[in-house]
């Protein structure tokens, strides 16, 4: 009897036990896809470029990355990231790739209205990601230029305080053989700070080996979309294994993999909240 009534105690609290167990994971679940896809970071941080000129002390650059315009990521939610980004005001926009999610060519033309919203006090400038290259790519840089989005596709914009200049170079996709790392040198200048934009965020052992950029800003990785906080993501792309979350130093320079704003496969985020992450510059002090 005595047998008995401790299995029956026994089973009680293994029930129990495996309850709390499903409501966990289900509450886990829930997080995962309704609240933190919507829970946006806005991340500051201060960097001090080696050969940022006085003049541009305190610009304010605001990076977004992967906004994976899909389904889930509608007109509106794109509206409000424009709304956040502005909020910050932004000197200039730099934008990592992948707008769109591959293969949704009818979806491209609605990207025009909220990105033209965009209001940095210089320009707003972007790189294309591989999902870009999926998708019917023509189509995608129509609607950019249009927006006022200027497309670096292996090129260099300059802006200019007086005679000091701030270049801000970008390498269209190298994990879609589409990067030519050579175009970007042959049109930059020797003086000036300079800012490479780059889909894929391991493509920093490249570019730091021309000592020639302060920074470079990625996204691609999404941080993992899915991970468990101290671990390694279990999924992470090519070309976004080695650097896929936050700021690195490679040789003399700074990288920085943005997690994204959309997301990809399941539509989950877990311990890898969206991101809009504004920098501050500062030059060094002589």
């Amino acid at each position: 009897m005595r047998n008995r009534k401790w299995l029956v105690k026994a089973s009680k609290s293994a029930w129990r036990f495996l309850g709390w167990c499903l409501l966990l994971c289900l509450c886990t679940l829930l997080y995962a896809k309704l609240i933190e896809p919507n829970w946006i970071e806005v991340k500051s941080l201060q960097l001090t470029l080696p050969h940022l000129a006085s003049e541009f002390n305190g610009y304010r650059v605001v990076q977004i990355s992967d906004i994976h315009r899909d389904q889930w990521m509608t007109p509106q939610r794109i509206q409000r990231i424009v709304h956040l980004v502005n909020s910050q005001k932004p000197d200039i926009v730099a934008i990592t790739g992948d707008f769109i999610t591959r293969h949704s060519p009818s979806l491209i033309s609605s990207l025009g209205v909220p990105l033209a919203q965009l209001t940095p006090k210089d320009k707003t400038v972007a790189v294309l990601g591989n999902h870009d290259h999926e998708n019917d790519t023509k189509a995608i840089i129509q609607v950019l230029t249009q927006s006022g989005v200027y497309l670096l596709s292996n090129d260099v914009y300059t802006i200019q305080r007086g005679s000091a200049m701030l270049h801000i170079a970008g390498v269209d996709d190298v994990g879609m053989g589409k990067g030519r790392l050579d175009l970007v040198m042959q049109q930059l200048p020797n003086e000036g700070g300079a800012i490479l934009l780059a889909h894929e965020p391991d493509f920093v052992n490249i570019s730091a080996a021309t000592k020639r950029f302060d920074l470079q800003l990625s996204g691609h990785s999404h941080g993992g979309q899915v991970r468990l906080p101290f671990f390694k993501p279990p999924v992470l792309p090519p070309w976004g294994k080695q650097y896929y979350w936050g700021k690195y130093q490679v040789g003399n320079m700074f990288l920085y993999t943005n997690r994204g704003l959309g997301m990809t496969g399941l539509h989950l985020r877990f311990f890898a909240r969206p991101e809009i992450t504004v920098f501050t510059l500062v030059a060094p002090t002589k």
